[in-house]
Parts: structure tokens; sequence; C-alpha cells
């Protein structure tokens, strides 16, 4: 049986509730925390700063998983593993030397994720994906959460899997965007290892039981 990993995106958390909602994936059967970092200049966007990061940390119980939609990402990174990532994503578009980022970002012991737009090419991702501990398929243009899903997704997956394994490398395979129980076993059937669910969860009336049929559904 497979254990797909389910990763919440606070993003879409209620942020006048964040520790209710922290405490609430610590309760559930989720495995990772999902924080999005966003710059306003990568992404339009501008979400988390430093000090709600380090705010979730001291509470969160589980693996924090940081996606850094932001230029430059390099000067940061000493300074996310101090405010707890467990794991540190830089998008492939951001980065002038990805291979230099990725070995830096080990060097501070944490895994390194590489985020990948949708109209990327996988196999620009050919010659160092076996430095790469996750590869995050962004399945919606980054920087909005509630976008919905790009159905091309599937077909990357498959190639990227095909990709992992020809490199016999360790990889993980996440879906970031869109996801919801309609396409959650689809992906998972495709290659995908690990699901970021925003709007899905906690736009539900149930967040606890919507994590759970996640869950069920991709085993």
């Amino acid at each position: 049986m497979k254990n797909t990993l389910i990763a919440p995106s606070v993003l879409a958390a209620d942020f006048a509730n964040l520790q209710r909602d922290i405490e609430m994936i610590n309760q559930s059967e989720a495995d990772w925390f999902h924080i999005d970092i966003m710059d306003g200049v990568f992404v339009p966007n501008i979400s988390f700063g430093m000090p709600v990061l380090d705010a979730i940390s001291k509470h969160a119980k589980k693996t924090i998983d940081v996606h850094l939609m932001i230029v430059d990402p390099d000067r940061y990174i000493t300074t996310f593993k101090k405010l707890g990532a467990d794991i540190l994503t830089v998008h492939y578009e951001a980065c002038t030397h990805l291979h230099r980022t990725l070995q830096a970002i080990k060097a501070e012991g944490m895994k390194a994720g590489v985020a990948i737009n949708p109209h990327t090419n996988i196999m620009l991702l050919e010659d160092v994906i076996q430095d790469i501990d996750l590869v995050c398929l962004m399945s919606v243009n980054p920087g909005f959460g509630g976008q919905s899903f790009i159905e091309n997704t599937y077909a990357k997956v498959k190639k990227l899997k095909e990709l992992i394994a020809l490199k016999n490398a360790p990889t993980l395979i996440e879906i970031d965007g869109g996801v919801t129980n309609k396409n959650a076993k689809a992906l998972v059937d495709a290659g995908a290892d690990v699901l970021v669910a925003g709007s899905y969860v906690f736009g539900a009336q149930d967040p606890v039981a919507t994590i759970a049929d996640l869950k069920v559904i991709t085993q």
C-alpha cells in the first residue's frame, strides 16, 4: 500500500485564527505543513514573512515544507533553517546556479526541493535530479490560492517519474495547486507522492475529515 503524503497549504488557512488551524493540522492525518513564502516580485502576491513562519514552527508538530516563491532565494537559506524549515523548495525559474543552491540547502541539514511552473519543461531538471529530494510540480500558476487545476499535470508527473527512475534518483513528486478528491487518486496513479491541498481542505466544513478522506482515496 502506498503512503501518499498530504500537505495542507497554510496559505489557505484563516489568518485571524492561525493557531487554531495549525492545531487542526497537528491533530489530523496530514503529514506535512506546506508553507508558501511569496515576495511580490517572483509572484504578484505577498504572503507570510519570517515572524509568521517562526510562530508556526513553534506550534507545528509535523514536517515543515517551505515553498519559496521569491527571487534570489540563496540569501535566505540559513534564515529559513533557523525558522524551522525541514524541506526548503526553491523555484527553478528563480535560481541562476541551481546546483549550488541545492548544495547550500543540504549543507544546512534540510531536504532540498525544486518547484517548476506549469509551462517549464521537466527535462531541464535532467542534470540535477539526483541532487533533488523533492520536485514540486505547480498544477496552477503560482501566486494565488483557489485556482483551477491544469490538466496537463498528469502527463508531466508521468514524464518526471520516468526521469527519476532512469536516473535512479531518490526524488519525491509533489503536486501543488487545485488538488481535490476528484483528481487526487489519478495524480497518485500517475506517480505523485505528496499532495498539497489548500482551499479544498480549509474551505471544507470539516477539514479533518477532508484530510482523512484524501488519505483513504490515495492509498
